[in-house]
This record gives structure tokens, C-alpha cells and sequence, in this order.
């Protein structure tokens, strides 16, 4: 009975111990094992019958069936992977097909593929992703067309940095910046005076104010690159306001080095008032000349709604001479409002002042708002303003008949 007892130790250690170390089933096996040894050795410890051989069937079914379990687990894997193989084959026929399917697919989009109930439901996700991956390479497309582009700028900007940078042209453009501010200051001392009333910041939007600034800006470069530039006066412009804020945001450190007149004061406080002209498109005086001892005004106002009798409202309300430009007399206005930006305007002025001729300053009048100029026959007009009367305006062809024949009549 002891050599059984030593054969079966000997065996369990020799084959349970080292399959078990080897194929990862401590937990499983070890229980097993040292139980059928333990149940065995008081079995043999109880009866002493020489003739009880020892049952090595059932240790070998508990083995097997050990074993099988594992090696289903691993085998799942496989199955697995023949799954999403099946799955591909699938797509690549479906791409030979010419249905729309992703060139690239990953192992979870292909999970989640093989996870969607039905087969219009597959297709769907398909098109989805083929879309997606169609979105990806126009954006690469087209970040690589900037970048392409980018570096062709790049190098033409290098070839013509030679040329930038010379001597010659560095000389010139700081020589004309010196002539540029040379006639503004002497505009601030002989010049006529320009007013841009500051007085409308209440009656305008953040954005409409920020508009009003830019053109403010560009109607001081034009004045300051002109033969015979104005005296920009600011006047009723306030410390920290928000045209302030804006004017330092444009002009950041040149702000306090424009050689122009910036006052918080009215512009009857400064100049007599027989001399001021309030330049509104609502004034039913319609200017003729350009008189040069009159001081012009323009109110610093863009609004998007078209406020109609602002201007005029506080021309009259301190007493001033109000005038419009003579655009009706000049032009054959087509659409829209006859309010100019107070870039255009200054363009007119400086023409106006430098040569006299109200065709050539009005010319800075956007073409899209006239049809042209008041030059040829009578006739011609006429029919013209049929022609945009029948397309455009319907019902209301015979009064803008009488209100033509009423401005051009004929000599």
C-alpha cells in the first residue's frame, strides 16, 4: 500500500504539475489533482484489501476535461479571426461590386460592421465611412494645395526681395512718406479745414462703429497722399469712447502722431458759423460749386438701416447751411439709397477742390447705383430710363416718367 501511495505522488507530480505550469491551468488542475490523491490515499488508508487496484479512469476524464476547456478558449480566438477574414472577403467584394465601401477599415470598424442587424443597415455604415474617408482626403487635398501654394509665394517672395529691398526703393518709399507728411503739415497751417463730426456713436452699433472708423482710416490715407490735402479736424470726439478704442486699434502707436486736429469742442465753438456747410444727402439745398472758404462737414456715421434726417435734424437744431451733391443733376440714378461712404465722399471733395469738374468727382460713385451720366441726348435718357422702368419698377413707370421730366426738361 505505501509503494501505491509513492507511485501515485510520483505520478501526479511528474505529469499534473509540469502540464499545468505549461499550459496556464494552476487554479483548475492543482484542486483536482490534490484532491483524487488525498481521496485515494484514505481510501487505501481505510481498506487494506490487497486486491482494490487504484481507478485511474476517472483522474484521466477529469484531465481531459480540463484540457478541452482550455483549448476551447483558444480555439475561440481563431474562429474569431476567421470571422472578420469572412468579413473583408465580403467588402472586397462589395468594392468589385461598385458599391460605395472604405478603401481602409480597421478592426473595430469591421466589428462594429459585423454587428449591424440587417444588411441595409451594413450598407448605410459602409457609405458613412466611405464618405468620412472621402471628407478626409479632400481636406488633405486641399491642405496640400495651400501648403503648395504657400511655398511658391514663399520663393517668388525671395526672388523679389532683391528688388524690395534695395537701396533705391527703401530711399524712395521713406522719401515720399516724408513728402506725404510734409503736406499735411502744412495743410494743418495753410489747408482748408475738413470736419468729421464725431457726435453719433449713440445712434450707431458696435459694428457700425467699428465700419465708420475703417472709412475714417482710408479717408485719411487718401487726404494725406493728395496734391492739396485738407485739415482733418475731429470734433465732439471724447477720451476713451469707443471710436477712441477703435482709433487705437488702427493706427496702434502712429494714433498719437497723425498730423491732423482731434478736439473734444463743437465745431461751432471753433469756426463762425456763416462759414459751415453740413453735408447730408437729406438737405433739399442741392450744392453747385465747390466754394473753398467754406468749411465742410461730414457726419462720422455709417448706419446699415438708413437713418434718413439725422444729420439734417442736427444741422438745423445749432443753425447750420446743410447741401447735398447735385446727384441727380449728374447722374441717372438707377437703385438704391443716395447716401455715399466717407471714403467716396473725401474722394469727391479733393476732386472737386483740385480740378472743379463734378464728372470727374463723381466718378467715385459706385456704377452700380446709376446707369450714367447726364451727357447725352434727351432722348437716349428717355429711353433708357423706359427700359428700367419696364424691367424694374412695374406700376410705377408713369411717375418716375413725371419726376424725369420734371429734373430733365427739355430746353
Amino acid at each position: 500500500m505505501q509503494s501505491a501511495n509513492v507511485l501515485l505522488r510520483k505520478i501526479v507530480r511528474s505529469s499534473v504539475l509540469p502540464f499545468a505550469a505549461q499550459n496556464g491551468m494552476k487554479n483548475d488542475l492543482f484542486p483536482l489533482s490534490r484532491t483524487l490523491s488525498l481521496s485515494l490515499c484514505l481510501k487505501q488508508d481505510k481498506s487494506c484489501e490487497p486486491s482494490e487496484k487504484l481507478d485511474l479512469d476517472e483522474w484521466k476524464k477529469v484531465m481531459r476535461s480540463g484540457f478541452q476547456e482550455e483549448v476551447g478558449e483558444t480555439v475561440s480566438e481563431p474562429k474569431e479571426l476567421s470571422s472578420l477574414a469572412a468579413a473583408r472577403e465580403t467588402l472586397e467584394m462589395w468594392r468589385l461590386a461598385g458599391r460605395a465601401v472604405p478603401e481602409n477599415i480597421s478592426e473595430e470598424q469591421l466589428k462594429t460592421f459585423m454587428e449591424c442587424p440587417s444588411k441595409s443597415a451594413k450598407k448605410k455604415y459602409l457609405k458613412y465611412l466611405h464618405l468620412k474617408e472621402l471628407y478626409k482626403k479632400n481636406n488633405k487635398r486641399k491642405m496640400d494645395e495651400k501648403r503648395e501654394g504657400r511655398l511658391e509665394a514663399q520663393d517668388q517672395a525671395s526672388k523679389t526681395d532683391g528688388t524690395k529691398k534695395s537701396s533705391f526703393v527703401c530711399l524712395w518709399s521713406r522719401t515720399m512718406d516724408i513728402a506725404y507728411n510734409w503736406r499735411a503739415a502744412q495743410s494743418m497751417i495753410f489747408g482748408q479745414p475738413l470736419v468729421f463730426d464725431m457726435s453719433y456713436e449713440k445712434e450707431m452699433s458696435v459694428r457700425e462703429v467699428t465700419n465708420t472708423v475703417r472709412q475714417i482710416v482710408m479717408s485719411e490715407s487718401c487726404n494725406r497722399r493728395s496734391v492739396d490735402p485738407f485739415h482733418i479736424h475731429f470734433c465732439n470726439f471724447k477720451d476713451d469712447s469707443l471710436y477712441h478704442r477703435e482709433f487705437v486699434k488702427n493706427y496702434r502707436g502712429a494714433w498719437d502722431k497723425l498730423l491732423i486736429t482731434v478736439t473734444d469742442q463743437c465745431y461751432t465753438e471753433i469756426f463762425p458759423k456763416e462759414k459751415l456747410v453740413y453735408l447730408t444727402a437729406d438737405s433739399p439745398k442741392v450744392m453747385k460749386t465747390f466754394d473753398h472758404d467754406k468749411i465742410y462737414i461730414v457726419g462720422s456715421m455709417v448706419d446699415k438701416s438708413i437713418k434718413t434726417g439725422v444729420s439734417l435734424a442736427r444741422a438745423k437744431r445749432l443753425g447750420l447751411e446743410t447741401a447735398a451733391l447735385p446727384l441727380e443733376k449728374y447722374l441717372l440714378w438707377s437703385t438704391g439709397a443716395k447716401n455715399l461712404t466717407l471714403d467716396q465722399m473725401m474722394h469727391i471733395l479733393l476732386t472737386l477742390k483740385d480740378t472743379a469738374d463734378w464728372k470727374k468727382a463723381l466718378e467715385f460713385v459706385p456704377k452700380r447705383k446709376y446707369c450714367g451720366f447726364v451727357d447725352k441726348p434727351v432722348k437716349e435718357l428717355k429711353r433708357t430710363l423706359d427700359l428700367i422702368n419696364t424691367l424694374k419698377l412695374g406700376k410705377r413707370r408713369e411717375e418716375e416718367e413725371k419726376r424725369f421730366a420734371k429734373n430733365y426738361p427739355r430746353k
